[in-house]
């Protein structure tokens, strides 16, 4: 089998509305490279690629010319495909093409992605059941409580039972953006709101240096997290979250920053987290989401990957150390979730139950694509 032809798109959000901040930064609510590949047997698959930063040096590169080394390849051999894309990254052709590291990272897994669906149609299975199958159903989180202009705690309690009317159980809450006392009573309110039947996980979003960490985990104890996510800042948060890992009995996860395998292998390494938040449309793809996915059941790791539910549901159904899916069902927040496709997984009670449709189980949905996205190629 041969890729013969590529289709490359931006996906944006061209709405206006209030933005989504964390702690230090505003999140967007669409900005993703979809990448269609086409074969000579007539089977094609698409990939995503996530990015927080501008795609202008992604649509650069597949402008001058990375697409040739995509064409010709056999998808049926992800490992070669990503290999070749990755090792980009330090040969002197990215250089004398222009083409960033982070754009390379990038278009790797958005590729990658799109073989592994290409080798699940071929196979005529679903991809969790090629990456292990251990189980079709697997529990999903809401990630909310950014911080908006205009929010403060009665409006976060609406929003609170707003989820909770729509059957949601589980929630992931924004802190670092405020002093610590502050966020504490914006836990506490959600907590209050939720009960100590449902999950809460926090998400400092890297903004905490270590002392302040160290209070924070103290001050959250009596409201009981399931995790806290990212507490350090980025510059040495492997080390530093290693220390603070010793100082609570809190569960630390963090992983979605990193751009290698390698990164987050260093924050199992160091016994610095209990769960691993790795991105396969950030870096990897399934071919390095695979191996990490390994890796964390061998060291008695979790997986909760970041973003993209509905296909890291694959990662976390196939493999006994998957835990847990991110989810953010409000189309303000992540139109793409509510919109993209026509067919996205039944979620009901806190559970999402994968699709049994071949490769990723999804159906592209044109009206959505013609909303959203531009073609570059």
């Amino acid at each position: 089998m041969k890729i013969t032809r590529i289709e490359v798109y931006t996906l944006r959000d061209k709405s206006a509305g209030k933005p989504h901040w964390v702690s230090h930064f505003v999140v967007p609510h669409a900005n993703e490279i979809l990448v269609r590949l086409y074969t000579d047997e007539g089977i094609d698959g698409f990939g995503l690629a996530t990015s927080y930063t501008s795609t202008d040096p992604i649509v650069h590169a597949f402008k001058s010319g990375i697409d040739e080394l995509i064409v010709g390849a056999d998808p049926l051999a992800p490992e070669q495909i990503y290999q070749k894309l990755f090792a980009l990254t330090w040969q002197r052709m990215a250089h004398e093409k222009g083409w960033s590291r982070e754009a390379l990272v990038r278009i790797s897994a958005a590729v990658d992605i799109a073989c592994w669906d290409i080798i699940g149609k071929y196979a005529r299975l679903p991809l969790y059941r090629l990456l292990g199958g251990f189980r079709s159903e697997v529990p999903y989180y809401v990630t909310c409580a950014y911080y908006q202009d205009g929010k403060g705690i009665p409006q976060l309690r609406d929003e609170m039972r707003k989820l909770l009317s729509q059957g949601h159980t589980r929630f992931k809450a924004k802190v670092g953006g405020l002093s610590l006392a502050e966020d504490i009573e914006r836990l506490e309110a959600i907590r209050e709101e939720i009960g100590f039947g449902h999950d809460l996980m926090v998400d400092v979003n890297r903004a905490w240096d270590l002392e302040t960490a160290t209070e924070a985990v103290r001050l959250l104890e009596p409201l009981r997290p399931r995790w806290l996510e990212e507490p350090l800042h980025w510059n040495d948060d492997r080390y530093e979250t290693t220390l603070l890992a010793q100082r609570t009995h809190i569960p630390i996860s963090g992983g979605e920053s990193e751009m290698t395998a390698t990164g987050c292998r260093a924050f199992i390494d160091q016994r610095a987290i209990r769960i691993l938040q790795f991105d396969v449309t950030m870096m990897g793809g399934f071919t390095e989401g695979r191996k990490l996915s390994a890796l964390c059941e061998l060291n008695h790791v979790s997986i909760a990957p970041h973003h993209d539910a509905f296909i890291h549901a694959h990662i976390v159904a196939g493999s006994p150390a998957g835990l847990i899916v991110e989810s953010f069902p409000d189309p303000a927040r992540d139109p793409l979730q509510a919109e993209l496709f026509e067919n996205p997984p039944a979620t009901r009670n806190g559970t999402m139950t994968l699709n049994e449709e071949p490769g990723l189980g999804l159906r592209l949905s044109p009206v959505a694509l013609k909303k959203f996205g531009e073609r570059i190629l």
